[in-house]
């Protein structure tokens, strides 16, 4: 009976210890022996507040996300029932470069280096290119020299070499691994016949004078230095002496990139598919109308998808490569009658070029300069292994195709590998382990850079139609169109002889090549 009434006692006990809270309750069984001889059972029982403090937490958090909600659907707040996407550009920039290759990042990095302010000055470069597959930067065969003719394009090689000798003075980045261009100043060597022997004469003489370490060699000089040259039709050799040589085109287009965008570049993948401008209408001194534009805007459509972006700007830097003369048709360039001025096009149109890695063991060795024959085919060695990357550019009447980067391999058997064997014997015994093609941002009026602003764009400027020389000289260059940009004329280099006058003027800057 004892026991029994203790077991009530227990359960009025339980009843009492349930609240509104939570209940922590802990269980401990025991039998002992009561008083009236029976046995006690016992239960401890505990409440805590901790799931009411949860509880608590839970309702105050859904209470601060209503509040947030109804204050984000007020007008004038930035709520949107659409997500962002992270990849747009921003609405707004001071100057838009459109390409992202060497020549893009060089001219974003001399911005942000020249600009006192250049923390309030927004730079966008757009490239259409994400993965960087197909830029010509990266499928180039990387070669650097200053064996020209015209002195704008020995300055710029001058220029450009000094820069990436001293790269880590311009452009490291702190916390960062230096920058190494893996650059090989093994010479290019110029072989010419006797037809052109002359012209490499004058071309060496001009090189001197502007400061080129050059030298040239007879036949039999040539042989002593190089053994494994077949001197038969050469008539004379250039050797560049420093300065001269080969590097890794991705190294550098990385340092400009990752430079710049510690300066505050922003970075956006894809593709430029308009432009808003606004036109004036103006009268010549022959009474002819012309129609002077004003980019406002650039529209940027996101890779792979439909959606885009209008940019509003001040300035657009065409630094689109091969693809520079369609983007000036998006502002009406080329378009007008071909008797008036607004019908110059931009000269510049892709031309693709082969590379052809081969493997010969017995090969030219370390002391292999970047070769080129009067033939027009050039090798140079590809690291340590005994590999040579070679090829030569084709026939006018020849172009390949530029609708894909798909490789010929005939046209190596056919123009490059008899050419190749019958000047290094050795090559006799190669084999081809990959290939490759790329784009020249070709310049079919003289096949030089056009540099400057189009006299029919208030806000247009032009860094392209380079025709293969556009990654050496890409460090001048940059430098250059900043400064044209910032202090209305070129400081360092005097390059105004490629600027659109001479497109206008129809006065080609020609090359006096030996090939």
């Amino acid at each position: 009976m004892c026991a029994l009434r203790r077991l009530h006692r227990s359960v009025r006990t339980l009843r009492g210890s349930f609240t509104r809270g939570s209940l922590t309750c802990t269980a401990v069984t025991q039998w002992q022996p009561g008083r009236c001889g029976g046995l006690t059972f016992c239960q401890k029982l505990s409440t805590g507040g901790a799931l009411r403090s949860d509880f608590l937490k839970d309702l105050g958090a859904q209470l601060a996300a209503a509040k947030k909600k109804a204050a984000d659907s007020l007008p004038g707040s930035n709520w949107t029932p659409f997500e962002i996407n992270p990849s747009l550009p921003p609405e707004t920039a001071d100057i838009v470069i459109v390409g992202g290759g060497v020549m893009g990042w060089s001219i974003a990095y001399w911005l942000k280096q020249k600009e006192r302010f250049s923390k309030d000055m927004r730079v966008l470069v757009v490239e259409r290119d994400p993965t960087y597959s197909q830029a010509s930067t990266v499928l180039s065969a990387g070669g650097i020299r200053q064996q020209f003719s015209l002195l704008e394009n020995i300055h710029l090689s001058l220029e450009s070499a000094d820069f990436m000798r001293n790269i880590n003075e311009h452009l490291s980045v702190v916390n960062e691994d230096p920058v190494d261009l893996q650059f090989n100043q093994s010479g290019y060597l110029f072989l010419a016949s006797e037809a052109v022997a002359h012209v490499m004469e004058q071309n060496y003489n001009t090189q001197r004078c502007a400061g080129a370490k050059v030298s040239l060699f007879s036949p039999q000089q040539v042989k002593e230095k190089f053994p494994w040259i077949n001197t038969e039709g050469v008539a004379l050799a250039s050797y560049g002496l420093e300065n001269e040589g080969w590097f890794d085109p991705w190294t550098l287009l990385n340092a400009f990139r990752r430079k710049a965008m510690s300066m505050g570049v922003i970075q956006c993948f894809g593709e430029v598919a308009d432009f808003k401008h606004m036109k004036q209408v103006m009268m010549t001194k022959n009474g002819e109308q012309m129609e002077r534009r004003t980019i406002k805007s650039v529209k940027v459509q996101m890779p792979n998808s439909l959606e885009y972006q209008p940019v509003d700007c001040a300035l657009v830097v065409n630094a689109a490569g091969a693809f520079s003369g369609k983007l000036a048709e998006l502002v009406g360039i080329g378009l007008d009658p071909k008797d008036s001025l607004a019908g110059f096009s931009v000269p510049v149109e892709p031309r693709k070029r082969y590379v052809y890695v081969v493997h010969c063991p017995d090969g030219p060795g370390l002391d292999s300069p970047f070769l080129i024959d009067y033939s027009g085919v050039y090798f140079r060695r590809e690291g340590l292994g005994g590999n040579y990357i070679c090829g030569v550019s084709p026939e006018e009447a020849e172009e390949p195709d530029t609708s894909n980067l798909e490789v010929d391999h005939q046209f190596f058997e056919d123009k490059v590998w008899p050419k190749l064997a019958n000047r290094v014997p050795a090559f006799e015994e190669l084999k081809v382990t990959s290939a490759w093609a790329g784009f020249y941002d070709y310049n079919t009026f003289d096949q030089n850079g056009i540099i400057g602003i189009h006299p029919l764009i208030n806000n247009m400027y032009f860094a392209t139609g380079f025709s293969g020389h556009g990654l050496q000289h890409s460090p001048a260059v940059g430098r250059a169109v900043a400064e044209l940009i910032l202090d209305g004329e070129f400081k360092t280099l005097d390059l105004s002889g490629l600027s659109f006058q001479r497109i206008l003027m129809q006065e080609p800057m020609l090359e006096r090549n030996i090939v």
